[in-house]
């Protein structure tokens, strides 16, 4: 059997808000709350991985990378600079508004409320 990642939890300060706008700049799907009392607010990646947002009042940031088709690395740069969420091509200026990668042609990061570092890679 091939080992696949199913799901992650990425802690939040505020669970629905983080998976709102992570997945709303992502262009992914909410899906219902999960887990014992609904304490999750997961986020459909694909069809094997989900990040289950939770909210801990203590949340440690996490960094979180994604490769993407040319496509879509076009339509989540433009939800960020609609959406006026900074972004950067390296993980030390998430906000200098560049993509030019240090390991691919195309790539940016983004943080969200809690803190959270975002990648986003593009191999053209």
């Amino acid at each position: 059997m091939t080992i696949t990642l199913n799901h992650t939890i990425v802690p939040a300060r505020d669970n629905d808000a983080a998976a709102e706008f992570f997945a709303g700049i992502m262009g992914l799907r909410r899906l219902p709350p999960d887990g014992i009392d609904g304490k999750f607010a997961p986020v459909e990646i694909n069809d094997s991985l989900t990040l289950q947002f939770m909210t801990a009042p203590e949340a440690e940031p996490h960094h979180l990378a994604f490769d993407v088709a040319p496509v879509e690395f076009d339509q989540i740069r433009t939800r960020l600079e609609a959406g006026g969420v900074p972004y950067g091509s390296n993980p030390r200026e998430p906000d200098n508004g560049r993509i030019d990668h240090p390991l691919c042609p195309r790539g940016l990061f983004f943080r969200d409320d809690t803190g959270n570092l975002y990648e986003v890679m593009s191999p053209a």
